[in-house]
């Protein structure tokens, strides 16, 4: 099971690295450049959108048929194990919704520089005319 977890860790670090390469200032052909590379991945890194609404419903399951030990009758392993479930599922919940929020950001910083480009190139043609 800690294979889906590793696996979406580290699409959130290659999401995190692109967007910090999308939004590094660097002149105007090196960012044409990234923005049509980044946009090319976009498509197929957009599976990770489903992929990490499954895991957050697979975590919520899991959470409401999972036995409580909030009573008095619990070993004190029971309440570290339960306590450390509850802690692994935190951070799993955290990884999920970072893994689309920086989807997101990626998509949102793409188009916002294509929007540029293409009114920058109307501005020229209209310039022109």
């Amino acid at each position: 099971m800690a294979l889906q977890w590793m696996i979406l860790a580290c699409v959130v670090a290659v999401e995190a690295a692109v967007a910090a390469l999308v939004t590094l200032p660097v002149p105007r052909a090196v960012r044409g450049q990234i923005v049509a590379l980044t946009s090319l991945f976009l498509q197929p890194l957009s599976s990770v959108i489903p992929f990490a609404a499954f895991q957050l419903l697979d975590i919520y399951w899991k959470k409401e048929h999972r036995l409580m030990c909030t009573s008095e009758i619990c070993t004190a392993e029971e309440r570290i194990r339960f306590e450390k479930s509850m802690f692994k599922a935190q951070r799993n919940v955290i990884l999920c919704v970072s893994a689309c929020l920086l989807y997101w950001c990626i998509y949102r910083i793409v188009k916002f520089n294509k929007d540029i480009k293409a009114l920058e190139e109307t501005e020229k043609r209209l310039k022109e005319e």
